[in-house]
């Protein structure tokens, strides 16, 4: 919510999880034809200090997490093979806040009137 609250404040129009793109993406900017996914550290294996795999039945977290990674990988690529741009918020620099930190909405938007095609955010944990 509050990377849409952000976007939308500053005048960016968007769509939310659209089921005609691959991985469905949380939010989507027709205009700039760029997708962003806001992930969570654990699910989507970010590598920071919330990726911590469980200790019981691992096998099973193991090939659940490597399946995500496999499927994130795959719709990132659909994406940018059909043209889109793709940006990647992830859950610990908004864990704890109650709005956007400044840095990461200027990234975004410094992202949208850019070329760059492939957004992390923060880029290593």
């Amino acid at each position: 919510m509050m990377v849409r609250r952000c976007l939308w404040s500053n005048g960016y129009r968007y769509r939310l999880h659209s089921k005609d793109l691959p991985g469905k993406p949380d939010i989507v900017l027709l205009k700039y034809k760029a997708v962003i996914f806001v992930h969570g550290c654990f699910w989507h294996r970010h590598g920071c200090k919330a990726t911590a795999t469980p200790l019981t039945n691992q096998e099973f977290w193991l090939k659940k997490f490597a399946d995500t990674i496999t499927r994130d990988k795959r719709n990132i690529q659909d994406l940018l093979d059909c043209g889109w741009r793709v940006a990647i918020v992830w859950e610990c620099v908004l864990r704890g806040k109650k709005e956007l930190p400044d840095i990461i909405a200027t990234e975004l938007v410094d992202w949208l009137h850019s070329e760059l095609k492939l957004l992390s955010i923060p880029s290593s944990p």
